[in-house]
């Protein structure tokens, strides 16, 4: 699931020496807007976000380690899950931030690389932790006694090692094969961020093979982690109708509600943005898909899992006491 891009410079080719070709190391982000009188509202919007999303984030991971009896598979994933959220979000929006009060909106080949790298291992580990947290859900719903014995802290632990181990080895794919490309016509960016899509475009190589790397490695992803969740929650789905108690199909529903809702949010705006056609307009669609995803969710995610976490609530309540 890789969107991200990687900038760096090669040894100039005989054909380019010929021409005085100049291979370019620094870009040009064009931002979400090209009106300076909106830039300072954006601003002060953006930077309220970013600090609900680092304080909602944090503030959970903090409550999950404190509390005992939040020390349970479920919650080791939903505190990893915050920990991603940060991760992700504090690559994008620092820089967007900055951008917005600066003329220049430069970003250089290191901070590129820098920003590609941390943007491809955490959105790729968000897909596996999303997977990992719909297959801990249908073990609890479908086969509750023998939950203890399948979801063990172990197998959990080995869960979230696989995921973060995940997202750095498709790091590193796409790193790699991105060293093949070359900048020489343009340096403008049409992004707030270093995506994969506006730089092959601006590529003076040609990327067929930087666009079917995405589409085995990152579809093969997508498809994997999307078929792992629409599996597990169609299991739960049939499992909650066969229900009885009116009081257990709630509980089961309010349960995955929360991840179903974190999992639309997340999958839809990738989705929409990779399978519609190119148009002129997709450059601006693609920047509101991407802030959605790279911003937004970050910011919703421990929203959507408090308040829908009974266990979380009283957790939080008992610790709001305790400082009281």
């Amino acid at each position: 699931m890789l969107f991200y891009c990687i900038l760096f410079q090669r040894i100039p080719s005989e054909d380019m020496e010929k021409e005085n070709a100049t291979l370019l190391t620094e870009f040009v982000l064009t931002g979400l807007t090209h009106q300076p009188e909106w830039k300072i509202t954006l601003f002060l919007v953006f930077l309220v976000i970013y600090l609900i999303t680092i304080a909602g984030n944090l503030g959970l991971i903090t409550l999950i380690c404190n509390d005992p009896h939040l020390h349970i598979p479920m919650y080791l994933f939903l505190g990893n899950l915050a920990f991603v959220d940060t991760w992700l979000s504090s690559t994008v929006t620092p820089n967007m931030l900055v951008n917005f009060l600066t003329k220049s909106q430069m970003m250089s080949l290191s901070e590129c690389m820098v920003q590609f790298f941390s943007l491809a291992i955490s959105v790729t580990t968000e897909c596996f932790l999303l997977a990992a947290m719909a297959y801990d859900r249908y073990v609890a719903i479908c086969k509750p006694l023998l939950y203890p014995v399948i979801m063990t802290n172990e197998l959990c632990i080995h869960l979230l090692v696989l995921s973060f181990l995940g997202g750095f080895l498709h790091a590193i794919i796409h790193e790699g094969f991105l060293f093949r490309l070359t900048f020489c016509n343009s340096n403008i960016i049409h992004h707030f961020y270093c995506d994969i899509i506006p730089l092959l475009k601006i590529s003076c190589t040609d990327p067929s093979i930087n666009y079917l790397i995405i589409f085995v490695f990152s579809g093969s992803i997508q498809v994997f982690t999307i078929l792992t969740i629409l599996v597990s929650y169609t299991l739960v789905l049939f499992t909650i109708l066969k229900k009885k108690s009116v009081k257990g199909i709630r509980k089961a529903f309010s349960t995955c509600g929360a991840h179903l809702l974190s999992v639309s949010l997340y999958y839809g705006p990738l989705l929409f943005m990779y399978v519609r056609p190119r148009s002129p307009q997709s450059d601006d669609q693609d920047m509101m898909d991407s802030l959605f995803y790279t911003v937004i969710i970050p910011f919703l995610n421990p929203i959507i899992y408090s308040l829908r976490n009974k266990k979380v609530i009283e957790s939080l309540t008992k610790t709001l006491e305790k400082i009281v």
